[in-house]
């Protein structure tokens, strides 16, 4: 069997599951199987897949099949430029989340936590981005930190970047200022879960996409804890589902943080919170 002639087996397979994007998810994980760089696979497909090969990407196409995502299949995503582990333990990074980054890079700052930082792209990138500044990523999954911490070395950010396990409340006891402060809360209403799509929903830590409540649990909880170690000239910024601009705010709002900005994502949607001391 030839590399094309597995390639046209696995997009039918794929096509007959109903997963979306058959043709590209095929190439994607057949350059994987065949370890070759994706934009080299068309230069290979006359060839003969060697056993393993085929092995492999029979494999991946199968648990493709079941939804799992492209992502946890060859163990990472890029973000912002740049490549980062992925796995089931944490949120895949997002194209939306990208947003937030850009926001958080239009003005400087020295000293950045990311609440729930999950694989770490947030802090990660910011890092990665801004040298000589230094950053704490906090998450209450253990195994979401040792993500984070593998991409904080693979991206050469590790000598500026600490890890905290705990909840919401581990800002508690912190008596240092930030003068950046970013989160990506899990935000989707439990109510919402069924509606997610299977590769989200069945796949992604479920912690990591829904409070089980409205979705605004985690706002509530940061905005109790988080102002006080938010310097006076400092930003708070949040990634929001689509119609929590105006809920959100109200929380901030509450907790003495003005709402500056609503920033839009790539379609048009609310997606980002700047909030500050009035």
């Amino acid at each position: 069997m030839t590399a094309q002639e597995a390639l046209v087996a696995g997009v039918r397979r794929l096509v007959a599951s109903d997963v979306p994007g058959a043709a590209r998810d095929a190439r994607v994980l057949l350059a994987h199987a065949m370890e070759v760089p994706q934009g080299r696979l068309t230069l290979v497909l006359l060839d003969d897949l060697a056993p393993e090969a085929a092995l492999r990407f029979e494999g991946l196409i199968g648990r493709r099949c079941r939804r799992e995502p492209v992502s946890h299949l060859v163990g990472k995503r890029a973000f912002y430029g740049r490549d980062f582990i992925v796995n089931a333990a944490a949120l895949d990074p997002r194209p939306e989340t990208e947003v937030l980054v850009e926001v958080a890079l239009s003005q400087p700052f020295g000293h950045v936590l990311d609440l729930g930082t999950g694989s770490g792209c947030i802090l990660v990138t910011l890092l990665a981005e801004v040298p000589h500044t230094v950053g704490t990523g906090l998450d209450f999954s253990a195994a979401a930190l040792a993500v984070a911490a593998r991409n904080a070395t693979l991206n050469g950010v590790s000598d500026r970047a600490e890890f905290f396990l705990g909840d919401w409340s581990w800002m508690n006891g912190v008596t240092e200022q930030y003068d950046l402060i970013v989160s990506n809360p899990p935000y989707v209403a439990r109510s919402e879960m069924a509606g997610l799509e299977p590769e989200v929903r069945d796949w992604e830590p479920r912690m990591a996409l829904t409070d089980e409540g409205d979705g605004l649990g985690a706002y509530r909880a940061i905005l109790r804890s988080a102002p006080a170690i938010l310097s006076r000239d400092g930003r708070m910024l949040f990634e929001i589902g689509p119609t929590q601009a105006e809920a959100v705010g109200a929380l901030a709002e509450g907790a003495g943080l003005m709402l500056r900005a609503v920033v839009k994502d790539m379609d048009g949607r609310d997606r980002v919170l700047v909030l500050a001391w009035s």
